[in-house]
């Protein structure tokens, strides 16, 4: 007899948590906001325990909201005293919102920053300067997979580092720690890193990509003066803390940094066109062109040269984009249908201060990517967090922006599990590590980023943003 799965379960409850607001009669909650109640409660199931893939999920939440929540759909095709419907092309149009645009530009580049050996080539000059001592191995390894990871991905980073640091592991003794400090410096860096630019990491786009539906638009620039503070602290203390905890007992470590730049035309044009395309992201602010649009120009030219070819174009993480769409469209329907509103507005706000809730925020959104997905932990609680923002209910200071920021950041500290985020499962699959030393690490880094992120949201954001 065939017994039901894991996976079974999770879908037979997703599709009960869908069903019943349709049968419910919930007081101050339209009968649209009810709809998307229901999509929102199969989309987190599916989302929290994965029995389809979590881009799966984002796709079927824009069909659902396309069905049941457009013009064109089959319940609301008529404005109503409650509701007016979007066009389905605004819950479609997410696949091409121009977050999902920069992203597409940033995964371009990496893919040709990879195919050159740019990032390898970039990773063994950057090194140089830190000499053989390893806790100065270890802050240049920080160094470098920051950097790198604020223009690619965050996993992509991660797997190529770790080809880095497994020839250095493999010189050092089984029972030194510095083993494991250096096997927890790369993804650690990498999740870090990820903040510093808007194209870094996905919850940063699921953060701009909010704002921007409610006329707010954040300049690369701007985000990384934002964000960059936060960031060097951050990584700074990551360092420390991995020294405290796994003490290197090694003086020195020889390393073997020879290569050479690839000086064909391909790369040489692949070089031009990485280093102008960050240029005028950097300089956005100066000649006002949009970062989406800038990053148009890697993805055209690199396509007409036949550098990203067809091949290439199949092997770009199309899932991590469906999922931001999805993320983005369930953020429309969220907050149009008051059903964000009526959640917030069901709360006693008042009886809290502006500094307890960023610290609430803050926490419940490392706690949640620590179990989830850091995408899917932002994307849930972002709606919620806009809506207490723009329904002033939050009180005097406590900004849409600031916000925002506040969960997009701190979903990017959870660092605690193999599961919190793919650059921590890599780590572990080395095999230099245990699930323990992990947890240790990224608790207290959690705990940091924690204070950090509010300190940060009540003094250095809100003189930035004013």
């Amino acid at each position: 007899m065939k017994t039901f799965s894991k996976d079974h379960v999770s879908i037979l409850i997703g599709v009960i948590g869908f069903i019943i607001p349709f049968f419910l009669s919930i007081p101050g909650l339209s009968e649209a906001g009810h709809v998307a109640l229901s999509v929102f409660i199969i989309a987190a199931i599916f989302w929290m325990f994965e029995p389809v893939p979590i881009y799966a999920t984002s796709i079927m939440v824009i069909l659902l909201q396309v069905f049941f929540l457009s013009k064109q759909g089959v319940l609301f095709p008529e404005v109503t005293a409650e509701y007016t419907p979007n066009g389905y092309t605004d819950f479609i149009g997410t696949l091409a919102n121009p977050i999902i645009i920069l992203f597409l530009g940033g995964f371009v580049l990496a893919d040709a920053a990879v195919k050159y050996d740019l990032d390898k080539n970039l990773t063994r000059i950057l090194l140089k300067p830190f000499g053989s001592k390893p806790k100065f191995i270890i802050l240049g390894l920080m160094v470098v997979t920051g950097l790198l990871s604020a223009f690619m991905s965050n996993t992509a980073t991660t797997a190529m580092m770790m080809t880095v640091i497994l020839p250095i592991i493999a010189k050092t003794e089984v029972s030194d720690p510095l083993r494991i400090g250096l096997a927890l410096s790369i993804p650690f860096a990498a999740n870090i890193g990820g903040i510093a630019t808007p194209i870094g990491t996905p919850p940063n786009a699921v953060v701009i990509g909010a704002l921007s539906n409610q006329g707010i638009d954040i300049a690369f620039t701007e985000w990384m003066v934002l964000a960059g503070p936060l960031v060097i602290i951050v990584l700074f203390v990551t360092w420390l803390v991995l020294l405290w905890m796994f003490k290197p007992e090694t003086d020195s470590i020889p390393l073997d940094l020879k290569g050479t730049f690839q000086k064909n035309s391909s790369a040489i044009l692949v070089y031009l066109v990485f280093g102008a395309t960050v240029i005028l992201w950097v300089t956005e602010s100066l000649h006002g062109i949009g970062s989406s649009i800038i990053a148009l120009i890697p993805v055209t030219v690199l396509a007409l040269t036949g550098i990203l070819d067809k091949d290439g174009i199949r092997q770009l993480p199309w899932e991590v984009l469906w999922l931001v769409a999805g993320g983005i469209s369930l953020g429309i329907s969220m907050e149009g249908t008051g059903l964000a509103e009526w959640i917030i507005t069901n709360i006693e706000w008042s009886i809290f201060s502006p500094v307890f809730m960023i610290i609430i925020f803050s926490l419940v959104a490392i706690v949640m990517s620590n179990f989830l997905s850091h995408t899917v932990s932002a994307t849930l609680l972002i709606p919620l967090a806009v809506s207490l923002a723009t329904s002033g209910v939050a009180g005097e200071g406590f900004s849409l922006v600031l916000i925002s920021l506040v969960i997009g950041v701190s979903a990017s500290l959870a660092m605690m599990l193999p599961i919190s985020t793919p650059p921590n499962a890599i780590a572990i699959s080395t095999g230099t590590l245990k699930t323990k030393h992990m947890t240790r690490a990224g608790l207290v880094i959690g705990l940091f980023g924690l204070i950090m992120v509010t300190l940060y949201a009540l003094f250095y954001w809100p003189l930035i943003l004013n």
